[in-house]
C-alpha cells in the first residue's frame, strides 16, 4: 500500500464521485487494518519533496485528523490510539515530520508544523518527547540553516505553545523558546517571513513568559522588540505586534506602567494613519485596558479604594488624548456598514472602545465628548452627523444619571427629528441611540424617566413611523419600542401611560413582521420579540381585550405556516424561524392571559386548537422551532392544569424525542423543564408516563455525550415527578438516589478557581437539593421511612455546602429548605443524626441575619420543623 498511497490520496480528490469514494474506502481500510503503517505511510508522503503537492497536502490533513477531533470522546479515542502505538514507529513518524520542516514546499512544512504540535499536545504533558524543543531550537541557532526552515520552526513553536499548558515546560525550555522567538523578531532579521512567524509565535508563547515578565531586564527587552515590530515595514508584522500588545494588556497589566507612553504613541499613530487591520488592533489594545480596569474596579473595596491588584488608572490618565483619538475614528465609516451584519470597521471599534471608556471613568468622559457631538451633529456631511450621534449613544452607560439627564433631555428632541434625516446611516445610528436612552434612562419604577406623559405620544408616533423605514433602521426602532415597554413593567400607575397606544403598537409590529423585504435581516424576529415584550409588560387589567383579540390573529398565522411552499432547505429554515417566533408570541399570550382568573377561561376555551397547532409544528423538523414550541406547551400545561392530560398521548412521542435529543442539547434541557410543567399540571395523572420519562432521564444522566448543562434540570425534574406522584416514586429510588449521591460527590471535587465550574457547581447543588425536597415531600405522608438510609448522606452534603464560601444565595435557600423537609418528613428519627452536627445551627443563624426576606422565612420554618422533631421525641 505504501507505494500506492500517492495514487489513493490523489484519487480521493478526484472530481469523479465514484473514483473518490473507492479511494476513500481503500484509505479507510488501510487505516483500520494497520493504523501504525497507515500513519507512517502518510508521514513518508508528506516528507517527500518528490511527491505531488496535492497528495502531500491531503496526507498532512489526514495525519492531523488522526490525532485530534472536535468531539471530546473521539479526541480521547485518537489520543489513546497514538499513546498505545509502538514507540519505534512513533519515533520514525516524528523524525519524518521534523525533516519536513525543511521542505522547500511551504505548504508541506506548514502542515508538518501543525501535526508536530498535535503530537506535542499528547506527548509533552506525559514527558514523552523531551527532545522536541531542543531539536526545534537547533534549527534556529545553527547559522547555515535556510530562512524557510527558521520560519517553519518558529511557526511550529507557536503552534506547540498554543496546544500545551505553560506547566508542561520547565523554565529553561521557556527561556530558550523566548530567546529564539525574540531573536527571530529582531530588527536585524532580514527575512520578513521569519520575522512574521516569530511575532506570531510570541503571541502564543506569552502565557509561558510569566517569570520573564517579572524580570525587569527581560521584560524591557521583550517590550522593546514588540514595539519595534509594531513599526515594521510589513503590515502583517505590525498587525501581529499589536496583537501581542493586546494580549499583554490583559495578561501583564500590572507591569505596563513604564511602557504606556511609547504604546500610546504607537497606537495613536496606527489609528491615525495605518492600514485598517493594524488600526483595529491598536484600538483593541485600549478596549482590553478598559476591560482590565473595570474588573479591578469591581474588586475594589469602595470605602478605602483598596484592591489587592495594582490599579494604574491608565484610561483616566490617557483620557484627554485618548478620547479625541477615538472620536476621530468615528468619522471613518464604511458606506454600506449598516447592511452587512458581520461588518467590523474602525468606526465601530472606536465607538465600542469609547463605550468601554465611559463605563471605566464614568462622568469624566462627558465633557470630552459633548463638544464633538455639538460641533458635528448639524453638519451637512452625513459622516459628521452619524459620528456625533454614535458618540452620544456610546457614552450613555457609565456616567451618572445626574450627569446624563440634562444632556439627554436637551438632545432627545433633536434625536427624534433626526429620525427623518435624509441619510439612512444617520437614521440607523439615531434609532440605536434612542434605544440605548430608553434602555438606560427610562425606569419609571425607580422614579426616573426621560419619557413623560407630555412627550410619549410624539416619541411613539415617530418610532412607529420608523418601523416602515429600511429594514436595518426598522430593526433598531423595534429595539427602542422594546425598551420603552420594558420600562413600564411593574411601574405602578405609570404603566397605564402606554395602554392608549397599545393597539397601534401591536398593529405596527405585526405589519413590520409581515414585511416582504425583511427576509434577509433580523427584522422579523426583532418585531416579534418586541411584540412579546409589549404584551408581557402591559397592564393586564386595562389591556386584556387587546391581547384577547391578538390571540386568534397569531393562531391563524401559525396555522398558515403549514401551507408555505417548501422547495429548498432555505425555505425550510425560513418556515422554522417564523414558526419559532409565532410560538414565542403565543407562549407570552398564554402566560399573560392565564395569570389572572378573569382571563384564564379564554385560554381554556381555545386550548384544543392551540395544542393542534403546536403538534403540527413538531411535525416540521427544526430545532429552533422545537425549543419554542416546547416552551409554549409548558406554558399551556401550566395554564390548563389537569385538563392537559387529554393531550398527553399525542404529545408524549414528541416529548420523548426531545428528551433524547443529545445533539441539540438546548431542546433536551427545555423538554426536561416541560416535564416539570406537566407534573405540576397533572399531579398523579402523569403516572402512566413516568416509567418512560424516568428511563429517559436516567439514560440522559449516565450519558457521556449529553452536554453537562442539561444535568441540573434533570435532578430538579426528579423532585417535580416525586411531588406529583408521591409514594409511587418508590420504584425509582434505587436508580435516582445513587445518581444524586454521585453528583453531590462530583460537586465536592470541583475546582474553586474556575469561575465557570463554580457556577455550574452551584446549579448542580441547587438542583440536587430540589430533587431531595420533592422526594421527601412526596413520601412524607406514607413512605417517609424509605428515606432514612439516605438521610446521613444528605446531611453530610448539606454540611459540606454550608462550609463553602462560593455558594450563592439560591443554593443556601435550597439547602435550608431541604433541611426543613428532612425534619418534616422524618420527624423524631432525625434526632440521633443531628446529635453531633452543630453546623445547622450556624447555617440557620446566618440565614436569619440575611436581608433576603424569603431566605429568612425559609430558615424560620426549618428551625420550627427541627424544633418540632426534637420535641416529639421529648
Amino acid at each position: 500500500m505504501a507505494l500506492e498511497i500517492t495514487q489513493y490520496l490523489l484519487a480521493a480528490q478526484s472530481p469523479d464521485a465514484k473514483i473518490r469514494t473507492e479511494a476513500e474506502s481503500a484509505l479507510g481500510q488501510f487505516r483500520d487494518q494497520n493504523l501504525p503503517g497507515f500513519l507512517l505511510s502518510l508521514s513518508f508522503e508528506l516528507s517527500n519533496d518528490g511527491k505531488p503537492t496535492e497528495s502531500r497536502r491531503l496526507a498532512g490533513i489526514v495525519l492531523k485528523n488522526s490525532l485530534d477531533a472536535k468531539d471530546a470522546a473521539r479526541k480521547e479515542h485518537l489520543i489513546q490510539q497514538w499513546v498505545s502505538m509502538d514507540i519505534s514507529i512513533k519515533s520514525q513518524i516524528k523524525s519524518l515530520l521534523l525533516n519536513t520542516l525543511g521542505s522547500s514546499v511551504s505548504e508541506a512544512s506548514h502542515t508538518a508544523s501543525q501535526v508536530i504540535a498535535k503530537i506535542a499536545s499528547i506527548e509533552i504533558p506525559r514527558k514523552e518527547w523531551p527532545e522536541l524543543i531542543g531539536s526545534l531550537l537547533a534549527n534556529m541557532t545553527q547559522s547555515d540553516r535556510p530562512a524557510s526552515l527558521k520560519q517553519a520552526t518558529l511557526e511550529t513553536l507557536g503552534y506547540v505553545c498554543e496546544e500545551i499548558s505553560h506547566h508542561d515546560l520547565v523554565q529553561d525550555e521557556v527561556n530558550a523558546i523566548l530567546t529564539a522567538v525574540v531573536q527571530g523578531m529582531n530588527v536585524t532579521e532580514q527575512n520578513h517571513d521569519v520575522r512574521l512567524a516569530a511575532t506570531r509565535a510570541l503571541y502564543n508563547a506569552l502565557d509561558f513568559a510569566q517569570t520573564n515578565f517579572e524580570n525587569e531586564m527581560e521584560r524591557n527587552y521583550i517590550m522593546k522588540v514588540i514595539c519595534d515590530a509594531a513599526l515594521a515595514k510589513e503590515t502583517e508584522i505590525r498587525q501581529a505586534a499589536f496583537e501581542c500588545l493586546v494580549s499583554i494588556a490583559s495578561t501583564y497589566y500590572e507591569v505596563l506602567e513604564p511602557y504606556m507612553q511609547r504604546i500610546f504613541e504607537l497606537t495613536s499613530n496606527a489609528v491615525k494613519g495605518d492600514e485598517e487591520a493594524v488600526a483595529l488592533q491598536a484600538v483593541e489594545f485600549w478596549s482590553s485596558i478598559c476591560d482590565e480596569e473595570m474588573e479591578l474596579q469591581d474588586y475594589e473595596v469602595p470605602e478605602s479604594g483598596d484592591s489587592s491588584a495594582p490599579h494604574s488608572r491608565f484610561i483616566e490618565k490617557a483620557l484627554p488624548t485618548l478620547v479625541p483619538m477615538l472620536l476621530e475614528t468615528l468619522l471613518k465609516q464604511d458606506e454600506d456598514q449598516d447592511q452587512d451584519e458581520g461588518t467590523w470597521n474602525l468606526a465601530m471599534a472606536g465607538g465600542t472602545c469609547l463605550g468601554l471608556v465611559a463605563r471605566t471613568v464614568g462622568d469624566a468622559v462627558v465633557p470630552l465628548v459633548m463638544p464633538f457631538v455639538e460641533a458635528n451633529i448639524s453638519k451637512t456631511d452625513w459622516r459628521s452627523r452619524e459620528a456625533a450621534t454614535y458618540a452620544f449613544g456610546s457614552i450613555l452607560e457609565g456616567p451618572s444619571t445626574e450627569k446624563l439627564s440634562p444632556m439627554v433631555n436637551a438632545g432627545l428632541d433633536f434625536l427624534l427629528n433626526a429620525m427623518k434625516d435624509v441619510n439612512s446611516h444617520v437614521k440607523d445610528t439615531t434609532a440605536w441611540t434612542l434605544s440605548r436612552i430608553f434602555e438606560l434612562l427610562h425606569s419609571p419604577a425607580t422614579g426616573f424617566s426621560v419619557i413623560t406623559p407630555a412627550n410619549l405620544q410624539r416619541i411613539l408616533g415617530i418610532l412607529l413611523e420608523g418601523t416602515k423605514d429600511a429594514p436595518h433602521v426598522a430593526e433598531k426602532v423595534c429595539g427602542a419600542i422594546y425598551y420603552i415597554a420594558q420600562g413600564y413593567e411593574d411601574a405602578g400607575t405609570s404603566s397605564s401611560l402606554l395602554t392608549p397606544f397599545l393597539r397601534d403598537i401591536i398593529t405596527n409590529l405585526i405589519a413590520t413582521a409581515d414585511r416582504t423585504d425583511c427576509s434577509d435581516s433580523k427584522l422579523r424576529s426583532s418585531a416579534y420579540e418586541t411584540l412579546n415584550e409589549v404584551v408581557r409588560c402591559s397592564n393586564l387589567a386595562e389591556t386584556s381585550q387587546i391581547i384577547v383579540e391578538l390571540l386568534p390573529v397569531m393562531m391563524s398565522k401559525l396555522e398558515q405556516t403549514s401551507n408555505l411552499q417548501i422547495v429548498s432547505s432555505d425555505d425550510r429554515e425560513k418556515q422554522g424561524d417564523l414558526q419559532a417566533s409565532l410560538c414565542g408570541v403565543l407562549q407570552v399570550i398564554i402566560q399573560k392571559l392565564s395569570s389572572a382568573d378573569e382571563t384564564k377561561p379564554i385560554i381554556l376555551q381555545v386550548a384544543d386548537q392551540i395544542m393542534v397547532l403546536f403538534l403540527n409544528v413538531f411535525a416540521c423538523r427544526s430545532s429552533t422551532v422545537h425549543e419554542e414550541a416546547m416552551l409554549a406547551i409548558g406554558a399551556l400545561a401550566y395554564a390548563t392544569g389537569p385538563e392537559f392530560g387529554k393531550y398527553m398521548q399525542e404529545f408524549y412521542k414528541y416529548l420523548e424525542m426531545g428528551l433524547q435529543n443529545f445533539e441539540e442539547y438546548q431542546v433536551c434541557a427545555i423538554s426536561v423543564g416541560v416535564v416539570g410543567d406537566i407534573c405540576r399540571a397533572l399531579d398523579d395523572k402523569v403516572l402512566p408516563y413516568c416509567d418512560g420519562i424516568m428511563t429517559l432521564l436516567l439514560k440522559d444522566l449516565s450519558s457521556g455525550e449529553l452536554h453537562r448543562s442539561v444535568k441540573p434540570p434533570i435532578f430538579s425534574c426528579f423532585g417535580d415527578i416525586a411531588l406529583a406522584i408521591g409514594e409511587h416514586f418508590e420504584k425509582y429510588i434505587s436508580y435516582a438516589l445513587p445518581m444524586m449521591q454521585s453528583a453531590s460527590e462530583v460537586c465536592a471535587q470541583m475546582d474553586d478557581n474556575d469561575e465557570e465550574m463554580v457556577d455550574y457547581g452551584n446549579q448542580l447543588r441547587r438542583s440536587i437539593f430540589e430533587a431531595y425536597s420533592g422526594i421527601l415531600q412526596g413520601f412524607k405522608n406514607s413512605k417517609a421511612d424509605l428515606m432514612l438510609p439516605h438521610a446521613p448522606h444528605l446531611l453530610q452534603f448539606i454540611e459540606l455546602v454550608a462550609k463553602d464560601r462560593h455558594r450563592d444565595e439560591s443554593v443556601t435557600k435550597a439547602a435550608v429548605a431541604v433541611l426543613g423537609d428532612l425534619a418534616d418528613a422524618l420527624g423524631s428519627n432525625i434526632k440521633t443524626m443531628f446529635k453531633d452536627r452543630a453546623f445547622f445551627t450556624e447555617l440557620l443563624g446566618e440565614c436569619l441575619q440575611s436581608d433576603d426576606e424569603q431566605l429568612k422565612e425559609t430558615a424560620t420554618w426549618t428551625q420550627g420543623m427541627i424544633g418540632r422533631a426534637f420535641s416529639v421525641c421529648g
